[in-house]
């Protein structure tokens, strides 16, 4: 039998405003337990909520990014459960009116017998909606005990909740992918799920391809990265084919992931639909946003991923492998920008870029704002090399200098004697003790394999510390041999 995975994807994104969303306790992550919280967010008698406005201007900006339409009307409710991170028994969230809804992403078209010319499929957004989050719980084992901590109480909240219209766990990823990226071009969260900036809970059901009822679903948790979304609802839409292809009932219930063995386990069951018991907030009145405010909001939109990828196929006339590496990171595009401002050679940009700079990136975990590298250091360095003055081995090490001590090109390459020998009787020099020294590899390339003159250059390279042109050193070795 053929069966059709259907998920749908809830993601909870904390807003990165100063402070907590209805009171003015700080918006920090990592001080130390129970530090940042007041009586507003621990939900002590007589206090009352005041919403933080940033957060409601990160919520419209999130809604028009997403193609949402926005409800002017802002109302918020009370959802009631017990929980002891929820100090208050109820979370300030919203229900029949959130900020947004009917929205939707587009994902690369990756389905057998789609097109590779640019084919989309648009994932749906049935709502989004502002809500504060509850506090954090932790299982202490050496204490045998369960500790609260209530600094994430109150942190304003954005949840993203798609229509079912997944039907593979590398769409759930691609949908993720395409959502955070946009989401950081907008600024309004760091996006980091190590920190618990970005979650995700899934919903998965499968039912015989073709029919029209939705199949018995669970809901996946404890997923803190993409790759662990992808990996469990692969699981979860193995474990239930099975189930059902061996005559057995699929529970409603939700499941965590294990990282560890690669499975979900079950948290608890959900037979029905649990009753929140919603109403009104009736600590917080209802108001109307102007449409000036939202169209405000509409005009300082940045420049989105897709636009900025289209733009750039078109205006530098790079690849679009190249251009995809480099609208990932807002702080890496921008920086490109700049780059080619100062100069022509868009190309040996673009490879720095993607290339020795991301890797320094990736390994020292930061962006290309906060390693301190100025454009036009950059750009004095690409220079170098295609002048000749460094090669090209050299300047990937003047580079990491750069970025170790903060000195500009020239006063590494100064202070360092680096400048690359092109002198031709210097290294016809080295040519010749190379050649001397290397006689069993002669041997080799005057029966033919004259792919070990790349050895005799590695030789020069070493014994000039990378500083010998490697392109003369080559050039002169095939000479030699072409002279007998």
């Amino acid at each position: 039998m053929i069966f059709e995975t259907i998920i749908g994807l809830e993601v909870h994104l904390q807003l990165n405003t100063n402070t907590k969303i209805f009171c003015g306790c700080a918006n920090l992550f990592g001080k130390e337990s129970n530090t940042l919280v007041c009586p507003v967010c621990l939900g002590l008698p007589g206090t009352l909520p005041v919403l933080n406005q940033k957060a409601l201007s990160s919520a419209i900006k999130i809604a028009l990014a997403l193609n949402c339409q926005v409800n002017p009307y802002i109302k918020f409710d009370r959802k009631n459960y017990y929980y002891p991170d929820l100090p208050k028994g109820y979370q300030i969230s919203q229900y029949d009116l959130p900020v947004a809804s009917h929205g939707w992403v587009e994902i690369p078209d990756k389905q057998a017998g789609a097109p590779s010319d640019h084919r989309v499929k648009r994932i749906n957004i049935k709502r989004a909606h502002l809500e504060e989050d509850a506090g954090k719980s932790i299982h202490d084992q050496t204490l045998n005990a369960s500790l609260v901590d209530y600094n994430r109480t109150g942190t304003p909240l954005m949840e993203i909740v798609s229509d079912p219209d997944l039907r593979c766990a590398q769409e759930a990823y691609d949908y993720l992918t395409t959502l955070k990226l946009i989401l950081q071009y907008l600024n309004v969260s760091d996006c980091d799920m190590e920190k618990g900036s970005l979650r995700c809970d899934a919903n998965i059901s499968i039912r015989p391809l073709g029919e029209q009822k939705f199949g018995v679903k669970a809901e996946v948790k404890n997923m803190n990265s993409f790759k662990a979304v992808k990996m469990a609802l692969e699981f979860e839409e193995n474990r239930q084919r099975q189930l059902l292809l061996s005559n057995q009932r699929v529970v409603q219930e939700t499941r965590l992931w294990n990282e560890e063995k690669g499975m979900t386990f079950p948290m608890r069951s959900k037979e029905e639909a649990h009753d929140y018991r919603y109403f009104p907030e009736p600590d917080l009145v209802p108001f109307m946003v102007r449409e000036s405010m939202i169209e405000e909001i509409r005009a300082s939109l940045p420049e989105l991923p897709h636009a900025k990828l289209e733009r750039f196929l078109k205006e530098y006339q790079i690849s679009e492998y190249d251009a995809q590496i480099l609208i990932q990171d807002p702080t890496l595009s921008g920086f490109f920008e700049e780059c080619v401002k100062r100069t022509s050679m868009i190309k040996k940009v673009c490879n720095w870029l993607i290339g020795p700079v991301l890797q320094e990136l990736n390994l020292r975990k930061v962006n290309i704002q906060q390693i301190g590298l100025q454009t036009q250091e950059l750009v004095n360095l690409i220079d170098k090399v295609e002048q000749g003055v460094l090669s090209n081995l050299v300047a990937k090490d003047v580079f990491k200098l750069m970025l170790d001590t903060g000195k500009t090109v020239d006063t590494i390459v100064a202070e360092q004697g680096l400048t690359q020998v092109s002198d031709d009787s210097v290294l016809e020099k080295i040519v010749e003790e190379i050649i001397n020294d290397n006689e069993k590899v002669i041997a080799e390339i005057k029966q033919g394999k004259t792919s070990a003159m790349g050895f005799l250059v590695g030789q020069a390279m070493k014994k000039t510390q990378g500083k010998a042109n490697p392109k003369k050193i080559g050039d002169l070795i095939k000479r030699r041999f072409e002279n007998g």
